[in-house]
C-alpha cells in the first residue's frame, strides 16, 4: 500500500483488495478493543455512581454544584465537544477536522457526576460519543481519505452503542440509519456488525453485565391489535413533546443565562426543588430498576410525564449523559398506563412502548425494531416494525439529534424539507 506523498492520503490504486481487506479488519479489531473498553469502564462506574446516590439520597442536593463544574470546565476547555451527538453527524456530514479526544473524558466525568447527584440522563450518548471520538484518532496516526474519516466515525458509533445496550444487530443499524432520515448506509452494514458484535464482546470479557428483559410471546387478539395501534401514536407524539420540550428548555436558557456555566446550576437548583417538594427518586438517575418493574406492576400513569419533564431540564440545562434510556424509561411506562386495555399482555405493551418512542425520537426506526427483538425475543418482532415505524410518522420532522439530514421526508410532511437538516427547519 502506498500513500500520496503531498496530501498523506492513501492511493487506493496501489492497494490490492487484499490490503484493502487486510487493513479494515485490523481497524475494526483496533476500534472494538478500545471502545469496548472504555465502555466497559464506564459501565462499571456508572454502576458505582449510582448505587453510591442510592445509598445516600442528600447527593440529590448537589445537583447545581456539580452542574456547574461540568459547565465551567465544558466552557473553559471543550467548547467544541459540547455539541455531542451533534458533533459526530456533522463530521460525518462534512468531514473538516479530527474530533478531539478531550471528548472521552470529557463526556465519560461529566455523565458519572450527572449520575451521581441524580441528574435524569442516560449512557447511550456517552458511548456513542466516546466511540465515535476514539474511532476517530485513528486518522491522528494511519492516512484516511474523507469517506474514510466518516466511516471511522460510524464504526465508532456502532461499537458505543453495542457495548452499552449489549444490541450488536441493532447498533449496527444505528449507525447507519441515524445519520439521514429515510437513508440507509448499507455498504458499512457488515463491517458496523463486525465492530458491534466485537465491542459487545469485549464488554463480556471485562465482566459486565447487561440489564435482562423478559422475553414477549406472539399473540393476536382483536384488543391487543387496537391497544399496541394507539400506544404506537402516542409513542410518536410523546417523543415529540420531548423533543420540543428539550430543546425549548435549551434556547430559553441559552436566551435567560449568557454565561453558559450557570444554566446546569440553574437546572440543578430546579430538580432539587422538585426533589425537595415530594417527587419520587424514580425518576431520577438512570432509571433502570423503574423499568423492569414496569413490566411487572401496575405504576403510576403519570409516570412518564415525570421522566420526561426531569429528563428535559437535566438535559436542556447542559447535564451530560444521552436521552435514550430516559426514553426507554418514558417508553416502558408509557406501556405500562396503555397496559390497561389488555392487563394480559402488560410485558407486550410495555415492550412495544419502550423501543417506539426511542423510534419516535432518534428517526431509527428498524435500529429501534431490531433492538426490541434482541431484548424481548423475535416472537413479537411484528409488532415491534410497525409499532416503531408508527411512531416514526408521527414525531415528524423533529429529532433529539438536529444535525439529523432529512433524505426521504416522512408521510404527512413537505417535499421542502428535504435535504436539511432538523436544526434548519423552522
Amino acid at each position: 500500500m502506498q500513500t500520496d506523498q503531498k496530501n498523506g492520503k492513501q492511493n487506493p490504486e496501489n492497494e490490492t483488495k487484499i490490503q484493502f481487506l487486510c487493513r479494515w479488519v485490523f481497524y475494526c479489531l483496533l476500534i472494538s478493543v478500545l471502545v469496548g473498553s472504555v465502555s466497559a469502564f464506564f459501565l462499571i462506574a456508572l454502576d458505582f455512581v449510582t448505587e453510591v446516590r442510592e445509598k445516600n439520597t442528600f447527593l440529590v442536593y448537589l445537583l447545581p454544584l456539580v452542574g456547574g463544574c461540568i459547565g465551567w470546565v465544558y466552557h473553559r476547555y471543550g467548547s467544541r465537544v459540547n455539541q455531542g451527538n451533534n458533533l459526530l453527524l456533522e463530521e460525518i456530514h462534512s468531514p473538516s477536522s479530527v474530533i478531539p479526544f478531550r471528548m472521552t473524558p470529557f463526556v465519560l466525568l461529566g455523565t458519572l457526576g450527572t449520575h451521581l447527584v441524580g441528574g435524569s440522563a442516560g449512557r447511550e450518548g456517552t458511548a456513542v460519543q466516546m466511540g465515535g471520538s476514539i474511532a476517530h484518532q485513528l486518522a491522528r496516526f494511519f492516512p484516511f481519505d474523507r469517506k474514510e474519516h466518516q466511516t471511522l466515525i460510524i464504526l465508532g458509533i456502532s461499537a458505543g452503542f453495542s457495548a452499552v445496550f449489549g444490541t450488536p444487530f441493532a447498533a449496527a443499524i444505528f449507525s447507519i440509519e441515524v445519520i439521514q432520515i429515510g437513508i440507509y448506509r448499507w455498504k458499512l452494514f457488515l463491517p458496523s456488525l463486525v465492530v458491534a458484535w466485537c465491542s459487545h464482546l469485549v464488554c463480556l470479557i471485562w465482566k459486565v453485565k447487561h440489564t435482562i428483559f423478559p422475553m414477549v410471546p406472539f399473540q393476536l387478539e382483536l384488543n391487543l391489535v387496537l391497544g399496541i395501534f394507539l400506544l404506537s401514536i402516542a409513542s410518536g407524539l410523546v417523543a415529540k413533546v420531548f423533543i420540543h420540550f428539550t430543546h425549548t428548555i435549551s434556547n430559553y436558557s441559552q436566551k435567560l443565562i449568557l454565561y453558559p456555566p450557570l444554566r446546569p446550576v440553574l437546572g440543578g437548583l430546579i430538580l432539587v426543588l422538585l426533589f425537595s417538594l415530594g417527587v419520587s427518586l424514580d425518576y431520577f438517575g438512570l432509571g433502570v430498576p423503574f423499568i423492569q418493574e414496569a413490566f411487572t406492576e401496575n405504576l403510576p400513569d403519570d409516570a412518564f410525564l415525570w421522566k420526561l419533564l426531569l429528563t428535559s431540564i437535566t438535559i436542556g440545562f447542559g447535564f451530560k449523559g444521552g436521552e435514550v434510556t430516559p426514553l426507554f424509561f418514558i417508553g416502558a411506562t408509557l406501556g405500562n398506563l396503555f397496559s390497561e386495555i389488555s392487563p394480559p399482555h402488560m410485558v407486550l405493551f410495555v415492550s412495544v412502548g419502550f423501543v417506539a418512542v426511542f423510534s419516535g425520537a432518534t428517526n431509527t426506526p428498524l435500529a429501534c425494531a431490531i433492538m426490541g427483538m434482541e431484548l424481548f425475543g423475535f416472537s413479537a418482532g411484528i409488532y415491534f416494525l410497525v409499532a416503531t415505524q408508527i411512531s416514526y410518522i408521527m414525531s415528524g420532522h423533529m429529532s433529539i439529534y438536529p444535525s439529523q439530514v432529512i433524505g426521504k421526508k416522512k408521510w404527512f410532511r413537505p417535499h421542502s424539507h428535504v435535504g436539511k437538516k432538523i436544526s434548519e427547519l423552522k
